[in-house]
């Protein structure tokens, strides 16, 4: 699903880290070795369709390499 964040996540917290995380493997391969951390939180964002909306959305984030891979989890609105 194509969207685009169109303002600040809120409410951000860390669902996983380290070794918790399912995906570690991949992301070490893909974006380098880091102190990876999964996390949710809520946002407004638009879908390709124009729609525009909130939404839980899950990403990938580490210190000093950023925030990889947002994720649709559910539509609040």
């Amino acid at each position: 699903m194509d969207f685009e964040i169109v303002g600040p996540v809120e409410h951000a917290e860390t669902i996983a880290e380290g070794r918790g995380i399912r995906e570690l493997s991949r992301l070490i391969k893909a974006y380098g070795a880091a102190n990876w951390r999964k996390r949710k939180g809520i946002a407004q964002i638009r879908l390709a369709n124009g729609w525009i909306g909130s939404a839980e959305v899950h990403w990938y984030e580490a210190h000093g390499a950023g925030k990889f891979e947002f994720k649709i989890k559910r539509l609040l609105d």
